[in-house]
This record gives C-alpha cells, sequence and structure tokens, in this order.
C-alpha cells in the first residue's frame, strides 16, 4: 500500500499498520487514554490494542454487529453498543471480561456516549430513531429519549448537553442530559447526511462531517451554522484534537482530510493523507497526538463486497516531526 500525503510539506505520516485478529465489518474505535489501549469495533467482537506495543492485547467476544465503545475511566468500565441483539455489554476495564449485558429500548443500538457530569450513557438507536439511558453506576435502563430521525455519532460538553447528528433530516439535536429531553434542533444546511460529529468545548464549534463532502461548523450555543470546509467522500468519522486545533475527516474513499482551525470562525484544508479504502472511521489519542483508522481489503466485485479473510488492520497515524 503506497501512502502519501497529497502536500508538498505533509504533516502526518502512516506509521504503523498492526494485524487484528477476526473477520467481518467494522466502525468505531475509541482510545482508552489512560489505559493506553484501542478499543476496535470489529463485526461480533471488539479487538482491544496495546498502544505502546502496537499489537493486540485482547478480544472480548459476542458483540453482535458492534458499533460502539464508550469508556468510563471514573467507573472502570466500557460500554459496547451491539447492534445486531440491540444490547450494551458492560465491560470491565481492568481485567476486559463482562460485568452484564442488558437491552435497549430501540433497535439497532449504533453510537455510544458516556457523559461523566450525570454518569448516563446513551445509546443512539439507528431504527429506533430513539435513545436509550442507562445509568452507568446502576448498569440500569432509566429513560428513552424520541428523535426526531435517524441518529449517528454524538458529542457532550461534559456540562450537561449532549449533541447528536440526525442524519435523515439534516440536523444536530440539542440534548439535556439531565432531563433526558430534546432542547432544540438545528439544521445544519447545506450539509446532508451527517455521520461524525467532533466538538471543540473551548470556543463552542461542533464539526459535522456530511455525504456531499463537506463538514459544516456550528456554534454549539447558538445552533448557527458558521461556515462548511471540503472534505473527502464517504466520510463516517471525524475528530478533533485541542492541542494542535486540527479537525480529521476520515473518508471511505481512503483519505484524511487535515483541516486546521485558524480561529473559531475559520478553518483551511492543511492536507489530504493518503490511508486505505473502507478506513472511514477515526479515533484520536489526545495524548500522544496519534490518529487510528480501521480497514480491511475487499473481495474483487461490484457494490457491497465481502471483507477478505486475514486483512483486518488498524493504521497508526503520527505527526511528522
Amino acid at each position: 500500500m503506497c501512502v502519501k500525503s497529497q502536500t508538498n510539506n505533509p504533516q502526518y505520516r502512516v506509521a504503523k499498520t498492526i494485524h487484528l485478529q477476526g473477520d467481518g465489518g467494522w466502525d468505531y474505535l475509541s482510545v482508552d487514554e489512560p489505559g493506553g489501549r484501542l478499543f476496535v469495533s470489529h463485526g461480533t467482537q471488539v479487538n482491544v490494542v496495546n498502544l505502546a506495543k502496537g499489537e493486540q492485547l485482547a478480544v472480548i467476544p459476542d458483540t453482535k454487529g458492534v458499533h460502539g465503545i464508550a469508556i468510563a475511566n471514573d467507573l472502570n468500565k466500557a460500554f459496547i453498543s451491539n447492534g445486531k441483539d440491540s444490547s450494551v455489554s458492560i465491560i470491565n476495564l481492568k481485567d476486559l471480561m463482562l460485568i452484564t449485558k442488558i437491552f435497549v429500548t430501540g433497535a439497532n443500538p449504533d453510537a455510544i456516549l458516556y457523559d461523566q457530569f450525570t454518569h448516563r450513557v446513551f445509546t443512539f438507536n439507528g431504527r429506533g430513531k430513539n435513545s436509550t439511558v442507562i445509568d452507568a453506576i446502576d448498569n440500569k435502563v432509566i429513560g428513552t429519549i424520541t428523535l426526531s430521525g435517524k441518529p449517528e455519532f454524538s458529542q457532550t460538553d461534559g456540562k450537561g448537553k449532549i449533541f447528536v447528528n440526525i442524519e435523515d433530516k439534516n440536523s444536530i439535536a440539542l440534548i439535556n442530559a439531565k432531563t433526558m429531553r430534546v432542547d432544540a434542533e438545528w439544521p445544519i444546511k447545506p450539509g446532508d447526511e451527517p455521520s461524525g460529529l467532533a466538538l471543540d468545548k473551548e470556543n463552542n464549534r461542533l464539526f459535522s462531517v456530511c455525504s456531499n463532502s463537506i463538514m459544516v461548523v456550528t456554534n454549539a450555543l447558538t445552533g448557527k451554522v458558521i461556515t462548511t470546509v471540503p472534505i473527502g467522500s464517504r466520510c463516517d468519522g471525524v475528530a478533533f484534537d485541542p492541542a494542535s486545533k486540527r479537525i480529521f475527516s476520515s473518508n471511505g474513499e481512503g483519505t484524511i482530510t487535515v483541516i486546521q482551525q485558524e480561529s473559531a470562525d475559520s478553518y483551511k484544508v492543511l492536507e489530504t493523507l493518503s490511508t486505505q479504502a473502507g478506513a472511514r472511521t477515526i479515533a484520536v489519542d489526545k495524548t500522544t497526538h496519534h490518529l487510528y483508522v480501521s480497514c480491511g481489503e475487499y473481495e474483487p466485485g461490484e457494490g457491497r463486497r465481502p471483507v477478505k479473510p486475514g486483512t483486518f488492520v488498524v493504521l497508526e497515524i503520527e505527526p511528522v516531526k
């Protein structure tokens, strides 16, 4: 695989390819920064990577149709959304063993978020068009939030506000984490089918990556669309590194669009980094500033193709010194 940056002054490079066990599709990745681990969704399991060694540490089984992993370091738990059986697996972070599995109140839980402010977990149920709220301490379902459409990725400001992209409504819903109600919903025109969502807490800016190859920047206080930035095609994930003030859009075409935040309302594309086709979700380690994308090779053919056995990897991307 040839990896290069489409710029004369590359800022990032693919430093390592980490091969992981198992076959099947993939979705979100989550970094456990205190633990130095990466949790990678993968078909019916979660691959856990030791980031210092760059190798697989463990496999968490029985996560059918796994989508996302929410890390709650203060509770020593991870919460995993399982789309195919509409459940959440709750894992002990120390030994990676199952604590319990609970069923949610909507079909196909996809994105999942832990809000430390309320000690609650929110699953965003794609087919159910709602959110299930779980008490992260007691491991019990405590509520359901009806949404206007199909939810995608979410963010929390850590102060009681939760934001979630509503894909089929081209909007962002603002949820009150305490009352478990939608307080507002903001259109993000001209963005179409928003998926990944990131948040700059210092400047109160939301970054929604959309299927029409743009990233929409929204004011998280007022809901006003500030600007748009061009990105690659087939994007699904986005990450923000507050130290470098850079936003990273992971594009399924096989690129990452690196965007520099020059001010709260000004953005420019810094570079386009080549990765691998299918690498459409992303996570950033805010301590090392490394990026991680997962992908595999597809069988030849047209349309939706199966993944070649034994080809699943995580690409580790680092800043160029």
